[in-house]
């Protein structure tokens, strides 16, 4: 058996994924996305900038043959030389079954110090270049690997492992409180693939968006109604509900919630809200969300009841001119490239979609002062966006280009987020309550199938690189989409409440 830093890394953040990389069918595999082929070409950019000025040796060898490649870079050792980049060091061991098992790290960088070893009066250290902000958990514990397998081979261990980061001090991982965590994982990494004991698929938009594995899992996940699925089941609530014979969607949205509530992982009105939300899925309906039912329960009881409706929702119902508003954006750069804004006049029963574009970064503030001006065009205007980004910004803006209060602060207040007023007040039947999900349930539909968030950062770049103007417009006709889908998202939303709550 032969096992890496890198399907221990995998493994932290998907056992299903690691063990699909080994025993899984290749062609159910989806092509790399243009963000995930970013990210790597990112990744290389960082070693190119942090190599830039450094003197460093890379192991020569035929590519794939990683027996050679741990030789080249064995004899870069016993050479002595200062750093060497994408080497690769082995360590021999054997399975609990008694298999021959080769453990392999492929350290971006190894860094020699003054610390004897078998090679003379000098060692190495392992050192990785991430593009993260942060040392994760499994940032380090992948460190400690690769430290136990160097020590293995010089003789001696090396006094401790380098995260460097592009905008954070380098990361001293303390080897002495990693390595035990690290050899649990990896015992269990290895009973796993020796006995092809394949995981539990379990989907988790986050982490399973850019897993070429995804079209896969989703589609297992989906023929078996799995509680993944459901919005609010996290893999330490599903676990509980495990323990409870509570994994299929029915029986999730049969059980009382007092059963769930007494456990620590369904806090609060945790427990009522999964129970709803695996009744909507079930179902396929939309139901009153849960903070509006018990808000309902008390006005229901006053002598005269209050229309729960116009108590709790002012800002849905339609004004004379209403603005949906959506961002472009390269958050690492904290650059705001595009600004977005749907004008519906309900006076006149139209529709006009405005865009402010910055061509480059250089262009950031014309295109600001742009949105401001269309923005108090309608002074008293109600701003809906999807998720807290927007306010966020417009915050960020002002405080980056020293925006007079009065120009900005106003435009918090006429701010509605829907996203915020979805989860508050409505359980859908989604698997996600993102936009695109959302929007796709009502049978709205974006112009470009494929196009996201992700994308529009990739297109970007292309755009900045080529200056080929289709790459804009298609950046355009994404964000167009993204207002008419929350538009759509707000109509409902307003017909469904008025319906169901007065």
């Amino acid at each position: 058996m032969f096992l890496t830093d890198t399907q221990l890394l995998s493994y932290q953040r998907c056992p299903r994924q690691t063990f699909l990389e080994v025993y899984g069918d290749r062609r159910e595999q989806d092509p790399k996305s243009d963000f995930l082929l970013k990210l790597i070409q990112d990744s290389l950019a960082f070693d190119s900038s942090f190599l830039e000025n450094q003197i460093y040796h890379k192991p020569d060898y035929p590519r794939g043959d990683w027996n050679a490649g741990a030789e080249a870079t064995l004899a870069l050792m016993r050479q002595g030389v200062a750093t060497i980049y994408r080497g690769i060091v082995q360590m021999s061991s054997f399975s609990p079954q008694g298999e021959p098992l080769t453990l392999m790290a492929k350290p971006r960088l190894l860094i020699k110090e003054a610390l004897p070893s078998e090679f003379g009066d000098w060692s190495y250290v392992p050192a990785d270049l991430k593009l993260g902000k942060r040392p994760k958990l499994d940032y380090q514990l992948v460190a400690a690997f690769n430290a136990q397998i160097l020590a293995s081979v010089q003789g001696t261990w090396p006094d401790t492992a380098w995260l460097i980061f592009r905008k954070k001090a380098p990361f001293a991982v303390n080897l002495e409180l990693r390595v035990p965590g690290m050899e649990a994982v990896l015992s269990e990494l290895i009973e796993m693939l020796a006995n092809k004991q394949e995981p539990e698929v379990f989907m988790s938009r986050q982490k399973c968006s850019l897993c070429t594995w995804y079209s896969s899992c989703h589609s297992l996940a989906s023929s078996g109604q799995h509680l993944s699925l459901v919005p609010g089941v996290t893999p330490s609530r599903y676990s509980i509900l495990k323990t409870l014979n509570l994994t299929a969607l029915d029986s999730l949205a049969e059980v009382k919630p007092e059963v769930l509530a007494v456990y620590p992982q369904f806090p609060d009105v945790i427990a009522d809200r999964v129970v709803l939300q695996a009744k909507s899925s079930l179902e396929n309906r939309p139901f009153i969300g849960w903070e509006l039912t018990i808000k309902k329960r008390e006005l229901d009881s006053y002598p005269e009841p209050l229309p729960l409706y116009s108590y709790q929702l002012p800002n849905l119902t339609s004004a004379p001119v209403e603005l949906y508003f959506d961002i472009e954006a390269q958050p690492e750069n904290n650059l705001d490239y595009l600004h977005g804004v749907l004008v519906v006049d309900n006076r006149n029963n139209t529709q006009n979609f405005k865009v402010m574009l910055a061509e480059n970064s250089t262009e950031e503030e014309a295109i600001w002062e742009q949105l401001l001006k269309l923005f108090w065009q309608y002074p008293i205007a109600p701003i809906y966006h999807f998720c807290e980004y927007e306010t966020q910004t417009i915050k960020r803006l002002a405080g980056v280009y020293n925006t007079p209060a009065y120009k900005w602060q106003p435009l918090l207040k006429r701010a509605v987020d829907i996203h915020k007023l979805v989860r508050e007040t409505a359980t859908l039947p989604v698997e996600s309550y993102a936009l695109k999900h959302i929007a796709r349930w009502l049978g709205f539909e974006w112009r470009d199938e494929n196009a996201n968030g992700a994308q529009s950062v990739c297109w970007y770049e292309r755009w900045l690189k080529t200056g080929d103007r289709s790459v804009l417009e298609a950046i355009v006709r994404y964000n167009e989409d993204d207002c008419y889908a929350t538009y759509s998202v707000k109509k409902w939303l307003e017909n469904f409440l008025r319906q169901a709550v007065i």
